[in-house]
């Protein structure tokens, strides 16, 4: 075993709590399987779906593996590289992407050869938090002026966040709450901040305007956003039947929960293996169980933070939290609206839903970070006293 350790670099607690996610991601998704063999009938059989699940955590790991042994200094100029790529390929996403049980799901292109739905978004949000963080370090020793940031900075990030607006409103918000807090560790004027705050509620407004004005440009997707906020604060909404369905599958779970494979409500969550995933976790290991994921990925977060204090530069103290602070904040959300905290968004529990992308740019995501926790020098570097980024230093200390 050790002789295969060695070939393993980067922070060994987030290996650990990575492979304890994959891992457990095998009982639920296999017991939530049913619901889509036996009920949705979209699958033949559910040890079909749990070799599908394992083929894709296998490859994701491989792809953790095989970025992890990049420089994370190459990162920096691949995120230039890949932006106009990844705007070509939203655009395409946006013209042709593919409609899921008839609803407009714009959000996916298939992968001909191996028959997999990729979800354009969630690699685009990986360049933009990589770009944004390598922006802010090359002008960290200068002044940074709003026209020319305008310019070199919110042009590229507005132009991906606008082509992910219409089809994915709940990773656009994400990605821009993310990328306003990653400019202000940065140590981005907090005036300019507000400015793009509100430049950004301005563009929101008009986008809806424009959508409710030319229904048939965006079908849908106001309605969409307007339903689910609706049925949030309305509960006896028809549209509120998988919260409702997820609520009681959290009260009969209990302390230690009915078993696992005991599930009851998976049988009526359509989602069951993916959005509300966390719901049939919390039902067959009771609180216990729920309360254990949560700790899971919140030490997984003081490990991204412990790594970013310790990187030996800017940029890389802003890369590890730019794309590891969205994990597991992207899992909070998904627990929440299982618990009903939260409007149903279409975030799915990072390492333990169902799905390729997600799983693929996850991994891609942690192996960036172990790149960085692997190149790390001995001595933490010192923090500029004058940045935000102390704050980071003192809130771990």
């Amino acid at each position: 075993m050790s002789k295969h350790l060695k070939y393993i670099e980067g922070d060994k607690a987030i290996w650990l709590a990575i492979s304890v996610l994959a891992f457990f991601s095998f009982m639920p998704i296999y017991s939530a399987s049913t619901n889509l063999v036996y009920v949705v009938k979209t699958a033949t059989s559910p040890s079909a779906i749990l070799f599908k699940h394992a083929v894709l955590l296998i490859l994701g790991f491989v792809i953790l593996y095989g970025v992890h042994k990049i420089p994370y200094r190459y990162f920096s100029g691949a995120s230039v590289l890949m932006l106009p790529i990844v705007f070509c390929l939203l655009l395409y996403t946006l013209t042709r992407g593919s409609t899921i049980g008839g609803a407009n799901a714009s959000r996916w292109i298939n992968i001909p050869i191996v028959g997999i739905g990729f979800q354009t978004s969630t690699l685009a949000g990986l360049v933009l938090m990589t770009y944004v963080a390598r922006y802010l370090a090359r002008n960290k020793n200068k002044k940074i002026l709003f026209k020319e940031s305008f310019w070199y900075l919110w042009v590229p990030v507005g132009a991906v966040l606008l082509l992910i607006l219409p089809a994915n409103f709940s990773t656009t918000a994400i990605l821009f709450c993310m990328i306003l807090v990653l400019t202000f560790i940065g140590g981005y004027s907090i005036k300019y901040i507000a400015y793009i705050l509100g430049m950004g509620i301005a563009g929101l407004v008009v986008f809806i305007l424009l959508a409710m004005a030319f229904p048939d440009a965006m079908p849908n997707r106001v309605d969409t956003w307007k339903s689910r906020i609706e049925n949030f604060s309305d509960k006896n909404a028809e549209e509120a039947y998988q919260v409702e369905k997820a609520k009681i599958a959290i009260a009969t779970g209990g302390i230690i929960g009915v078993g696992p494979g005991k599930s009851v409500q998976k049988n009526f969550l359509p989602q069951s293996s993916s959005d509300f995933i966390y719901a049939i976790i919390v039902e067959e290991f009771g609180l216990v169980g729920g309360i254990g994921v949560v700790l899971i990925y919140l030490f997984l977060l003081f490990r991204i933070m412990i790594v970013a204090k310790k990187a030996e530069s800017v940029f890389a103290t802003l890369l590890v939290i730019g794309i590891g602070v969205p994990i597991v904040f992207q899992a909070m959300i998904n627990m929440a609206v299982a618990i009903n905290l939260f409007p149903v968004t279409g975030q799915t529990l990072p390492l333990i839903s169902s799905g390729g992308t997600s799983i693929w740019m996850t991994c891609f995501a942690i192996g960036m970070i172990l790149s960085v926790s692997s190149e790390r020098k001995v001595h933490a570097r010192k923090f500029d006293q004058e940045s935000p980024l102390n704050i980071l230093d003192e809130a771990i200390n």
